[in-house]
């Protein structure tokens, strides 16, 4: 039965390389006892999805499993804000708080005008104000292709302003800081640096070089030398730099997490004796390409350091978000304290308990706050969609999935099933997918009388999809650990299985962009499609 009630939203949209003898015998000291190989499985929370903490004291990551590339994090008070890359998803620039680093929930998203694919991006405080600074490729404009923006607020909840162009072009991954002399400044990938405006809206000087890198050794097998993601840390008289470099996936063992520091923010620029403090050493580790580091301090005075990291045999998950406790030496260095990240950890003290995660089942009307997001859209978002008690009306748009720009959540779980009920009005078509881009997908669609299968970001036709006399479907996908399998039902109590897909090379390694394989669904052609009582389950992992 169609909603009754249907209520169009706005664009706001509702609210380790050298690991020392002490570290090692650190990580040992938090192993579980009695316990052999990979350790205690996951505890569950919302949906079945799996949570960080163990519940005895001790937390395993990841802590925010699921696509969360580039995690930045932002100290303010007891509250902990993080956000994250969204490349080609809108709304954009998730929001996301804690108060113990280990339980998080959204807040909201930042950024709802489309100014291209957003990349590593730096939150910060200053003057009473946050500011989101964004580095976005915007393929339509050749001639300055990668620009700097900047939003701000005077809360995090927002609403935030309307995105404005800093005027600097050909950089990525911001990092702010306030010097000594009071200036406000943003590093970038390469060892860049700019001063900024009083106001930190626009540049004040010239880009200039300061900083080289760390020289990676000859025979690591990294993806490039890559220097990036610089963030920027005052403390006991030092400005300390945490980037990350070797390449942000290709070979496991690419990504690193290496540290830089001076008395001045004007350098000379000292690399750390340790370096890299973190870094996979062996495709055998559970995670891989660990680097994009954010120092933190922790709710006790510890400290701690959040990055990103593809786990073993699940790049189709994305990077997901790691916590890793950190000590400093005598000296005045960050050491690294959890290994290879196999082990539980024990929890940042005062250990505490509390929501973590968002609930992705049924089209609440806070969904695009949350969880819901477009892929590559054109044109004002709100005009497509319109939700109502738990039912969303999508119009249609393209040809087929590629070019429909559908709709998609994040999923962290190795394994689980998503079910929909779709309702076409007009000549439309809709269905259910697992997406990365536009030319690599799988799902089940429905037109009038036919029904469709695509693989690889093609329409399956050995064979085709069968005749359907019914413009009403349940869909259902199951992904277990990479093998997803499609269903369709007409009364969704008697299901056919329709046909199978393994999927694991639907990443970044096979089709670039830096994306993850997301659940979903889209419309295209002419009409719309009305989808209802949207069900995701995770399910037991076998590992």
């Amino acid at each position: 039965m169609k909603a009754t009630r249907r209520e169009t939203f706005s664009l706001a949209f509702g609210a380790a390389g050298a690991l020392g003898v002490a570290a090692e015998a650190h990580a040992d000291s938090l192993a579980p006892q009695g316990e052999v190989g990979a350790g205690p499985v996951w505890k569950t929370g919302i949906e079945g999805q799996r949570v960080a903490d163990l519940g005895d004291g001790r937390y395993r990551n990841p802590v925010l499993a699921g696509d969360r590339p580039d995690p930045n994090v932002l100290k303010d008070g007891d509250d902990y804000y993080a956000t994250f890359s969204s490349f080609q998803y809108y709304p954009g620039v998730p929001i996301w708080h804690s108060r113990d680093l280990i339980h998080w929930t959204p807040l909201t998203t930042a950024l709802t005008r489309n100014i291209g694919s957003v990349w590593a991006l730096d939150i910060a405080k200053h003057g009473g104000r946050y500011f989101i600074y964004i580095p976005a490729l915007d393929s339509a404009d050749a001639a300055r292709s990668l620009k700097t923006w900047v939003i701000h607020a005077d809360d995090m909840r927002g609403p935030w302003s309307e995105p404005v162009d800093m005027g600097i072009d050909g950089y990525i991954d911001p990092g702010h800081v306030v010097g000594e002399d009071g200036q406000r400044y943003l590093f970038f990938n390469g060892g860049h640096r700019v001063r900024l405006s009083d106001d930190g809206l626009s540049a004040a000087g010239k880009v200039e070089h300061v900083y080289g890198g760390w020289p990676i050794p000859e025979d690591w097998i990294i993806e490039g030398f890559a220097l990036e993601g610089p963030k920027l840390l005052r403390k006991d008289g030092w400005f300390y730099m945490f980037s990350g470099q070797g390449g942000t996936a290709g070979p496991p063992t690419s990504h690193m997490v290496v540290v830089a520091r001076s008395r001045s923010i004007h350098g000379p620029w000292e690399n750390c004796p340790h370096n890299p403090v973190v870094r996979t050493a062996s495709c055998e580790e559970p995670w891989w390409s660990r680097g994009h580091a954010t120092a933190v301090e922790g709710p006790a005075g510890d400290w701690w350091l959040v990055y990103h990291g593809y786990e073993n045999g699940f790049r189709t998950l994305g990077r997901q978000m790691l916590l890793e406790p950190i000590e400093w030496t005598r000296d005045g260095w960050p050491r690294a304290l959890g290994g290879d990240l196999s082990r539980p950890l024990a929890k940042p003290v005062p250990t505490s308990s509390g929501a973590h995660g968002v609930a992705l089942s049924r089209f609440t009307d806070d969904a695009f706050g949350t969880r819901l997001a477009f892929h590559a859209p054109q044109g004002d978002l709100s005009h497509r969609a319109t939700l109502g008690r738990g039912s969303l009306r999508l119009a249609g748009q393209g040809r087929g999935p590629a070019n429909s720009s559908p709709l998609l959540f994040v999923a962290g779980d190795r394994t689980y099933e998503v079910e929909v009920e779709i309702e076409l009005e007009g000549v439309a078509q809709g269905g259910l997918l697992l997406f990365y881009n536009e030319k690599l997908f799988c799902g089940l669609g429905l037109s009038p009388g036919k029904l469709h299968a695509w693989r690889i970001g093609q329409e399956e036709r050995w064979p085709p999809g069968g005749a359907v006399a019914t413009g009403r479907l349940h869909l259902r996908a199951v992904n277990d650990e990479n093998v997803v399998t499609f269903y369709y039902s007409i009364d969704g109590k008697s299901w056919t299985k329709e046909r199978s897909f393994e999927v694991a090379g639907y990443n970044h390694n096979v089709a670039d962009g830096f994306l993850s394989l997301r659940p979903g669904v889209y419309a295209s052609g002419k009409g719309s499609v009305a989808f209802h009582n949207l069900i995701y389950r995770a399910r037991p992992t076998r590992s």
